[in-house]
């Protein structure tokens, strides 16, 4: 017998009585031969057709004509002319339009149109509920009528129970002495309450308005009352949207204080839908949320919104400057396809305040972009994309008039399938402008040919050849303010670079038999170019975050854009290992480093803590450890170039299964990197964290976790949390448990250290309660 384990208190409660709710199985139709019938009155074969004076049927399943007349097979039949009634006995399946009736006894009188049924009578509907009862009274192809001891199997697995029932038009249900829930019963006990139940004196089934309303209801968990309302309402299972209140919200935070809210949702049509939220809190000005959803056949739209009186309060509930303003924010979003080859979109994202998105729970993020933009794809030739950029920072400390407007970007690949020189080629091109309030501005207009030739030769080497080429063009001014702070990048220039470059690798593989493969492949790249002029008399805009690993050892330019190329002669050497197994399983390792024939780059030292600051460039590797399916490792290393045991970079994560259970480790360390913001004090400091974790499932219906990170540093945790829930059939139970120790430098006064807890109740097919702590 399964039992969900809860608090000491629902524990207590479960142990009182309560009402058993049955439970059935899904009625098979399993058609029957048929056999004529006798000219007799009264006779008993074993098999009957379709009566043919009411309707003249052939059996087999129910008729779709919802005018057709009651058509039935049983295997027995009485027939009184005199009266006009037919009795059928003995596994009888009558069905009239869309509508199948099973009985034990059937009994039709043909001058009043009604049908009466007797024991196991079982009721199909045209959307698959399954009525079932003691006794049926039924006309109107049976859409009205009175049940007495109904049961109803109905969608989602929600099953309902009364002493009796009402049908009206075959759309309206009304039951007395009613009980509802979506769990299934106890297997070793099903006379035992279920997990939660509705009671309800009377009850109405609206199949048109597609819910569920109860008079004088209680809902009851493990048979025990626990909530009692003269009224409550639902959707139908059978539907999956349907307009009502939501289960209210309701809380306590260290900006709204305690809060409150009440969503109501609103299905517009069948592929639109608004969601109505009303939050009113002790702290701060009634506010109001919406969630907007639309489909079409070409794509949809979708979006939140919210407007209110903010007073930005501190923790304390005191208003910051004692003003109170209008505050809101708007995410919308847009995608549809235009044709086979091209899809478009939008996003417009803006809010008030970080502060605001914070103290109304709404999604929190940084920086918003807006953005509208076309997509075009090609299977044979290309990729095409045009956008436009608007940015808005949120943090305090952000100048909005810094923030980039970029006016257009767009971007053109073609890549012909056909080889050209025996190789592969790439084209694209591309235009970029940034615009800015106060600060720099540039265009730029740029375009790049790729070509790549693999070969291999006799002894198993792998040969590739690769040239590419890069021709760029500058429109520049107020260079020399923030951020870029270029003042010799100013005014109208071209910069070009070739890059050609010979990779050579030799895998070498050794058949261990039983244990798998073995491969080791040492491999060596010759890049050679031109050498480029002062970095500083160039934009740069999307090149700023560089930072060298082993993914980009073998990259022709190593930078993450193109406003910063990579010159001169260079070799790169890498050597790297790997054990398959038959199983799946690997350990794989690579360690590479690059070095240059020239040191021209130290002019002007665009690599600080990069890796590349030195002619011999720091070492690189890469270890993965996937022995079994229930063992991993990776571990990312770079070192110092001179001191190849002193750590530059260091990021090794790891996951442990045991049974149900995960368990996690992972470990980074990283140097200052110049494109950092700076902390209060103006200094960029190292970062090295630890973190660990386990999470799993306990049981079938049990699952909880717990993660932790360490700052190493400054000495103090990060972050914990946790969470834990449950979830069957019927309901869920979730916890979570948030707790942030670092504070954001730029608004540190306003969110020191928080705590954040969370409860979520679910009944399925009911509604979901949440509960919020700050």
């Amino acid at each position: 017998m399964r039992r969900l384990r809860l608090p000491a208190l629902l524990l207590l409660l479960a142990g009182l009585p309560g009402a058993a709710f049955a439970q059935y199985d899904q009625p098979t139709v399993t058609p029957r031969d048929p056999t004529p019938v006798p000219d007799s009155a009264t006779s008993r074969p074993q098999r009957v057709e379709p009566f043919a004076g009411l309707g003249g049927g052939t059996g087999g399943g129910p008729r779709q004509d919802p005018n057709a007349p009651v058509t039935f097979q049983a295997d027995e039949v009485e027939y009184d002319r005199e009266t006009g009634i037919v009795t059928a006995r003995g596994k009888v399946e009558a069905w009239q339009g869309e509508r199948l009736l099973r009985a034990d006894v059937f009994t039709y009188n043909r001058n009043t149109g009604v049908a009466t049924a007797k024991g196991n009578v079982q009721l199909l509907e045209p959307d698959g509920t399954v009525l079932f009862a003691e006794e049926a009274e039924l006309k109107d192809r049976f859409r009205d009528g009175v049940l007495e001891g109904v049961r109803a199997l109905l969608a989602a697995n929600g099953k309902m129970a009364a002493n009796g029932a009402r049908r009206t038009g075959g759309t309206v249900n009304e039951l007395a002495r009613v009980a509802y829930t979506s769990c299934d019963l106890c297997a070793d006990d099903p006379t035992a309450p279920p997990l939660w139940q509705v009671q309800a004196r009377r009850a109405t089934q609206d199949k048109d308005a597609l819910r569920i309303s109860y008079r004088d209801a209680t809902v009851r968990f493990f048979g025990v009352p626990v909530l009692y309302t003269p009224y409550l309402s639902h959707p139908d299972p059978s539907t999956p949207r349907a307009s009502g209140f939501l289960f209210p919200t309701f809380g306590y935070t260290r900006f709204l204080g305690g809060f409150f809210e009440t969503p109501y949702f609103w299905a517009i049509d069948e592929t639109s839908d608004l969601t109505i939220t009303p939050i009113f809190s002790s702290r701060q000005n009634p506010n109001l949320g919406l969630e907007y959803r639309k489909l079409f056949n070409f794509g949809e739209i979708t979006g939140s919104a919210s407007v209110g009186g903010f007073n930005g309060n501190d923790t304390s509930g005191k208003a910051a400057g004692g003003r109170e303003d209008l505050a809101g924010h708007i995410f919308l979003k847009g995608r549809f396809t235009v044709d086979e080859n091209w899809r478009a979109g939008f996003d417009l994202n803006r809010a008030s305040s970080e502060l605001y998105l914070r103290t109304f729970r709404y999604e929190y993020r940084r920086v918003l972009t807006s953005q509208v933009y076309a997509e075009g794809f090609w299977e044979t030739t290309g990729y095409a994309r045009f956008d436009a950029r608007a940015y808005q920072g949120l943090r305090s400390v952000d100048d909005t008039r810094q923030v980039p407007y970029v006016l257009p970007n767009i971007y053109v690949e073609k890549a012909p399938r056909e080889k050209i020189l025996g190789g592969f080629l790439t084209l694209d091109a591309g235009i970029l402008g940034i615009y800015r309030d106060i600060g720099s501005e540039s265009q730029r207009i740029a375009t790049r040919a790729r070509w790549e030739r693999p070969e291999v030769d006799g002894l198993g080497g792998v040969w590739t050849f690769k040239v590419q080429t890069d021709a760029i063009g500058y429109r520049a001014r107020g260079q020399q303010e923030p951020p870029t702070n270029l003042p010799d990048a100013n005014g109208t220039r071209g910069v070009g670079n070739v890059r050609a470059a010979v990779d050579w690798r030799m895998p070498f593989i050794r058949n261990a038999g039983e244990y798998g493969s073995q491969t080791i492949e040492p491999r060596v790249q010759v890049v050679t170019g031109p050498r480029q002029g002062p970095q500083r008399s160039v934009p740069n805009e999307d090149s700023v975050d560089f930072e060298f690993t082993d993914a980009n050892l073998f990259a022709l330019n190593r930078f993450t854009g193109r406003d910063r190329q990579e010159g001169g002669t260079r070799v790169d050497t890498a050597l790297r290992s790997a054990w398959d197994f038959p199983n799946g399983g690997q350990l794989e390792g690579l360690v590479g480093r690059s070095y240059r024939l020239d040191d021209d780059f130290q002019r002007e030292n665009p690599y600080a803590n990069s890796g590349l600051d030195k002619r011999a460039s720091a070492w690189v590797a890469r270890m993965r450890l996937a022995p079994t399916p229930w063992f991993d490792a990776v571990t990312r290393v770079r070192t110092n170039g001179e001191q190849p045991f002193s750590t530059q970079l260091s990021d090794t994560s790891a996951n442990l299964t045991v049974g149900p259970a995960t368990f996690s480790v992972g470990y980074l360390y990283s140097v200052p990197l110049p494109y950092l913001v700076p902390e209060v004090g103006g200094r960029i400091r190292s970062r090295e964290e630890v973190s660990v974790g386990v999470s799993g499932r306990i049981g079938q219906y049990w699952r909880a976790g717990i993660t932790g990170r360490y700052d190493l540093k400054i000495d103090r945790p990060v972050l914990l949390s946790g969470f834990a829930g449950y979830e069957d059939e019927c309901f869920i139970l979730e916890g979570r448990f948030i707790k942030r120790f670092a504070q954001d430098p730029a608004t540190q006064s306003l969110y020191p250290a928080s705590t954040i807890v969370l409860f979520r109740i679910g009944f399925k097919t009911l509604g979901e309660y949440f509960f919020r702590a700050i």
